[in-house]
């Protein structure tokens, strides 16, 4: 059975759901038997590579608050995030284009690391405070997880795997993906959005148990 996951590196919902996900599998019976196959997803196709201006300032003006209430927000989030055990810094965060961090996970994908890649990418992110929009930052990243350096930087200057997004990003619109995360299970069920374990696990026992009729 296969499991889709639609994301973006710079949603915070996104590595949430994506560990209840995996805490999920780790509870369920037949975890060997599901391939989880990540897909890409950009929540700001036109965001900049470089801004200057931080997250809370963005959130401020995008709903309508005050900078505090962004920024007491983004602690409510970073304890929901520390209760699975993730370390957000989202005041380190570093606002910028997710389209080349995606293609750098399609490189991965020929080497059987885009999971690999997009996990370094999300704490890149929220915990680390990178740059996930600069080339040099994703070449590093990507020799951290054992890829080429020069590999993965030709890729990204050349602007290779650009029709891999964009093939990831139709898929989701005939699926009707408006936001993410997004998870389709067997191409039957959907969870949308950073849902409890629990539902996650109802959810694969359904599928599976439909899938093995």
């Amino acid at each position: 059975m296969k499991i889709e996951v639609w994301s973006d590196f710079a949603c915070p919902f996104c590595y949430i759901g994506k560990r209840r996900l995996e805490g999920a599998l780790e509870q369920f019976g037949h975890g060997g038997d599901i391939e989880v196959q990540f897909r890409s997803f950009e929540l700001d196709p036109n965001a900049k590579r470089d801004v200057d201006y931080n997250v809370n300032e963005m959130l401020a003006k995008k709903y309508g608050m005050t900078v505090e209430q962004a920024a007491a927000n983004n602690r409510s989030l970073t304890e929901q995030a520390k209760a699975i055990g993730l370390d957000y810094h989202m005041d380190k965060s570093i606002l910028t284009n997710s389209f080349d961090a995606h293609r750098l996970t399609h490189y991965a994908a020929q080497f059987g690391k885009r999971e690999e890649m997009a996990e370094r990418l999300f704490k890149a992110y929220f915990t680390d405070g990178l740059h996930i929009g600069d080339h040099e930052t994703l070449a590093g990243l990507a020799v951290e997880i054992g890829l080429d350096r020069e590999g993965a930087l030709a890729a990204l200057k050349n602007d290779e795997f650009s029709s891999e997004v964009r093939e990831d990003e139709q898929l989701a619109a005939q699926f009707g993906v408006r936001g993410v995360p997004f998870f389709v299970l067997d191409r039957k069920y959907a969870v949308s959005g950073a849902q409890p374990t629990e539902v996650f696990l109802q959810a694969l026992e359904k599928a599976y148990s439909e899938s093995k009729a």
